[in-house]
C-alpha cells in the first residue's frame, strides 16, 4: 500500500497544473485587465450565482484543435467558457460562462461542443440553464466551424423552450449571431455600461447609414431595457443582477413536469386589504399605480416585474399568494391609461406563454379602456400583433382568475382574460364598467338621432348617457347574465384569489391534439 502512495504525486501534481491552468487563464495580468474594465471572471460570476461550493465543473481541460493563424501555439484549457452545474438554494441548475480573458470569450468548435454537452445534459436532467455571455462573438480563425456551433446552440435553445427555464445574462459584448441565442431563451439580465447587444455594431452603422452611435447608444443596457424589449430586467451591478437571477429561479419549477415551488406562507391569505378601498379612485377618468395594488395582493408585498422599463401601459410580474407562484399580469393607468397596444399585447402575450409552459398559475388584473387607436398601430399590424395575447390566453391551460378593478371596455376586456375565452374564476369589484365602450361614446352612437333632434342637444346627451349606463354598463349587468362569477368586496381579494387558486391545483384540461398551433405573428 505505502509503494502505491508514493508513485501516485507525480500524475497528481500535473493534474492540479493542469486544473490552475484552467482557472487562471492563459495570460496572468488577463483578470487584472478584466477586473479593470469593472467585470468579474467567469468563475467570479458563478460563485454569485450558485450555492457556495456547489459547483461541479466539466470538461474544464478541453482545449481546441483548431490550426493556422496561430491558433496551433495556443490551446488554453477550457478553450474560453466555464461550463458545469451547482445548486441555487439546493436546487440544481446548470451553467455556462463565457471566460472573456481566453480568446476574448469568443465561440470556436470546442467551445460550442462544450455549450452543447451542457445543454444537453440539463435538458435531459431537467434543470434550468443559466448563460452568462460575455464574449466577442464566433472565432473568426475558425472560420466557418465557429458559425455551426452556434446553429448547434440555437437548435438547442429552441429544443428546451418550454421544457426547462433557459436564462440569459448579458455581462459583456453580444454581436452578431451571437445575440440570438439569448433572443431564444425565456429571460434576458443585463447590466449597465458593460452589457452590449447588436447584430450589426456601431462602425457597420456609420459606414451604411452614416449614423454615429456608441456602442451603449446602439446596444446598451437601457436600450433594450425600455426601447427594444430585448432585456427583460436591467441592473446597475453584476451583484444585484446575479442575486435576482437565484431570486427568479426561486420563483420557477425546475422544468415543465413540475409545478412552482410552495413555500410556507407567513402573510395570512384572509390578511384585510383595507388600503385597496383608497389605491383605486372610482373616477374612471383619475389615473393610479397598478403596482400599489399588487403589493396588497402578494404575499410580503413581494414581486418580481418583468420587463419594467418597456411597454409600461402593462404589468407582467412573478410572485406569490399563499406561498403558491403566480403570474401577475395588469393594466396601468398611470402609462398611457391603461390602453392595450401592440408592445403591450406582445409583452403580455409572451409572459403568459412562459407561465402557462411552466404550470404557473395566472392572474389578470383588468383596468382597460381599449386598445389605442391611431394609423402608426393600424398600419404597424395592432390587429395581428394584438391577437398574440389573445392566443395567448386561449391557448393557456394553467389557472386563471381574472378580476376587474374598473373599467374593461370593448375587445380589450375579452383579451384580458375574460369568462368567454377561457378564465376559470371570474371576479369584479363593486365599481366595475364592463361594457362595449365608454358610457359617453356609446351614447353619441346608439342615440345619435335623438341628441341631434333635441331643442338642447347637450342635456340630451347627458340623459342618454345616464340611461346607458343605468341599463348596460352598471356594475351587476356582467354578473346577472354569468360573465362574471362573483362580484366581491375589494378588501377579500387577497383572500378570494388564494381560494380560488388553492382549489385549481388540481385542474386538468387538454388542447386539442395536434403538432402546434401557428399563433399570429
Amino acid at each position: 500500500m505505502e509503494a502505491v502512495l508514493t508513485e501516485s504525486p507525480g500524475p497528481l501534481e500535473e493534474l492540479t497544473r493542469r486544473r490552475i491552468a484552467a482557472r487562471e487563464g492563459e495570460d496572468p495580468q488577463a483578470t487584472e485587465r478584466q477586473h479593470k474594465k469593472g467585470k468579474l471572471t467567469a468563475r467570479e460570476r458563478i460563485d454569485l450565482l450558485l450555492d457556495k461550493g456547489s459547483f461541479t465543473e466539466v470538461e474544464s481541460l478541453r482545449r481546441h484543435r483548431a490550426t493556422g493563424f496561430g491558433l496551433e501555439r495556443r490551446k488554453p484549457y477550457g478553450d474560453g467558457v466555464v461550463t458545469g452545474w451547482g445548486t441555487v438554494d439546493g436546487r440544481t441548475v446548470f451553467v455556462y460562462a463565457h471566460d472573456f480573458r481566453v480568446f476574448g470569450g469568443a465561440l470556436g468548435e470546442a467551445h460550442a461542443q462544450k455549450i452543447h454537452k451542457l445543454m444537453d445534459m440539463a435538458i435531459s436532467a431537467g434543470a434550468p440553464l443559466v448563460s452568462l455571455n460575455d464574449g466577442a462573438g464566433a472565432r473568426i480563425q475558425e472560420g466557418v466551424s465557429a458559425l455551426a456551433g452556434y446553429g448547434g446552440i440555437f437548435q438547442r435553445n429552441t429544443k428546451a423552450s418550454g421544457v426547462i427555464p433557459q436564462i440569459s445574462v448579458m455581462l459583456g459584448p453580444c454581436a452578431g449571431g451571437a445575440a440570438y441565442s439569448p433572443a431564444l431563451t425565456d429571460f434576458v439580465f443585463a447590466v449597465r455600461d458593460i452589457s452590449q447587444m447588436f447584430i450589426t455594431g456601431p462602425d457597420v452603422v456609420r459606414a451604411v447609414t452614416g449614423e454615429e452611435i456608441s456602442q451603449n447608444g446602439l446596444g446598451g443596457a437601457d436600450v433594450h431595457g425600455g426601447t427594444s424589449g430585448v432585456a427583460h430586467f436591467v441592473h446597475d451591478d453584476e451583484e444585484s443582477c446575479l442575486a435576482e437571477v437565484r431570486y427568479l429561479l426561486s420563483l420557477l419549477p425546475a422544468n415543465n413536469r413540475e409545478l412552482p415551488p410552495v413555500v410556507a406562507a407567513v402573510d395570512p391569505a384572509d390578511r384585510p386589504a383595507d388600503a385597496l378601498l383608497d389605491l383605486v379612485p372610482a373616477d374612471g377618468n383619475r389615473s393610479y399605480d397598478i403596482r400599489t395594488v399588487i403589493e396588497e395582493l402578494v404575499d410580503d408585498g413581494e414581486y418580481l416585474e418583468v420587463h419594467a422599463f418597456w411597454a409600461q401601459n402593462i404589468v407582467c410580474a412573478l410572485a406569490r399568494i399563499d406561498g403558491r407562484t403566480v403570474g401577475i399580469v395588469a393594466n396601468q393607468p398611470i402609462a398611457m391609461a391603461g390602453v392595450l397596444d401592440i408592445k403591450a399585447s406582445e409583452k403580455g402575450a409572451r409572459f403568459v406563454q412562459f407561465c402557462d409552459a411552466f404550470n404557473i398559475p395566472l392572474v389578470t388584473l383588468v383596468d382597460v379602456p381599449g386598445f389605442l387607436p391611431g394609423v402608426d398601430q393600424e398600419h404597424d399590424g395592432i390587429i395581428r400583433r394584438g391577437a398574440k395575447l389573445l392566443y395567448a390566453y386561449c391557448n393557456a391551460t394553467v389557472p386563471r382568475v381574472s378580476v376587474v378593478l374598473r373599467k374593461a371596455y370593448g375587445g380589450a376586456y375579452i383579451v384580458m382574460d375574460s369568462r368567454s375565452i377561457g378564465a376559470d374564476v371570474a371576479l369584479a369589484w363593486p365599481g366595475n364598467e364592463i361594457a362595449v365602450m365608454g358610457a359617453d361614446g356609446a351614447a353619441n352612437v346608439v342615440f345619435r338621432r335623438e341628441i341631434a333632434a333635441a331643442a338642447d342637444p347637450d342635456e340630451m346627451r347627458r340623459e342618454k348617457i345616464d340611461q346607458y349606463k343605468r341599463e348596460l354598463v352598471h356594475p351587476y349587468y356582467a354578473a346577472e347574465r354569468g360573465l362574471i362569477d362573483e362580484v366581491i368586496d375589494p378588501r377579500e381579494t387577497r383572500l378570494m384569489l388564494a381560494r380560488s387558486l388553492a382549489m385549481l391545483t388540481t385542474k386538468h384540461a387538454e388542447l386539442p391534439r395536434r403538432k402546434h398551433g401557428n399563433p399570429p405573428q
